[in-house]
């Protein structure tokens, strides 16, 4: 895998997990209000953006594991640190979604 597709896979994972972490961000503002079928959908349409950057993970990670070993880029590790970010967002989002339909 050469460097520029390696950034490439890093400005993906940005993409994805940004996109993901808005749809967390915006079901949580929509269970304050009480409307967890809203929130429901949005944590669901940002689970299915997750999914897919953890496919463009896995094929870094498959490709660095054949052997084709390429540079890190910053972007990448960028990437990287968006999407585990998102992911701990996601489980606190989902504990507190819990909490917000307990007081309903």
């Amino acid at each position: 895998m050469t460097k520029e597709e390696v950034t490439y896979k890093g400005l993906e994972l940005v993409g994805l997990a940004g996109d993901a972490r808005s749809n967390y961000l915006l079901a949580l503002q929509a269970a304050k209000k009480g409307d967890f079928a809203k929130a429901d959908a949005l944590i669901a349409e940002g689970n299915e953006m997750i999914v897919e950057a953890h496919k463009a993970q896995t094929e870094l990670i498959q490709t660095e594991a054949a052997g084709d070993y390429s540079d890190l880029t910053l972007l990448m590790v960028h990437g990287q640190d968006h999407l585990m970010t998102t992911i701990l967002l996601k489980d606190i989002l989902v504990t507190l979604l819990d909490v917000y339909k307990q007081q309903k």
